[in-house]
């Protein structure tokens, strides 16, 4: 589990094959979960100055794989006994979402992502979603896309500074909307169903 919280932002040293090696302040232990740009990978490799984690096929597929290059976000999971910020993240990205604006609002940014509309009720007015790592709360949803505030100290301290129109990210949706809309698709009109 995480709290979409970035703690590095980190610099890729070298993505060959599945292997994606990083270099970081954090210092990782092997077997590690730590959330890379918002998916949740396993430390299979230490060195000196960082660590490396295996993407999957699958998972190469389903993420904005050319956003792991240069910088990264990056989180460890949450530890027992942890302060608990954020939201409840589970680094499971849901799919990938296009960013269609930024509008500078003076003290804030607005932020405009399309998404796959089969995602939107997923993604709660209100509601907690993480964009690349960084869990932000949802102001606004329309049929294809959202909106999200972001403050300046967000702005400046993760890799939204460098989006732009046309940027893609990882998008992990709100994890109780997911769970309540699977058990009501899945109900069953018998007896015996929960």
């Amino acid at each position: 589990m995480f709290t979409g919280l970035i703690r590095e932002v980190a610099t890729v040293k070298s993505f060959i094959g599945s292997k994606l090696c990083i270099k970081s302040k954090y210092r990782a232990n092997l077997g590690d979960s730590i959330a890379i740009n918002g998916a949740c990978l396993t430390v299979v490799d230490v060195t000196q100055d960082g660590f490396c984690v295996e993407l999957s096929p699958e998972s190469q597929k389903l993420l904005a794989i050319q956003n792991y290059k240069n910088a990264v976000h990056i989180e460890p999971a949450m530890q027992m006994g942890d302060k608990f910020e954020g939201h409840i993240v589970q680094g499971h990205v849901d799919t990938v979402g296009e960013i269609e604006n930024i509008k500078n609002s003076g003290n804030s940014y607005d932020v405009f992502i399309k998404v796959d509309k089969a995602f939107i009720p997923y993604i709660v007015p209100k509601g907690s979603i993480t964009i690349d790592g960084v869990s932000l709360t949802v102001n606004d949803v329309s049929k294809d896309s959202f909106r999200l505030t972001i403050i300046p100290h967000t702005m400046k301290e993760t890799l939204f500074k460098n989006y732009k129109k046309g940027s893609l990210v990882n998008i992990e949706t709100d994890m109780f909307a997911r769970y309540v809309a699977h058990i009501l698709k899945h109900q069953t009109a018998t007896k015996d169903s929960l």
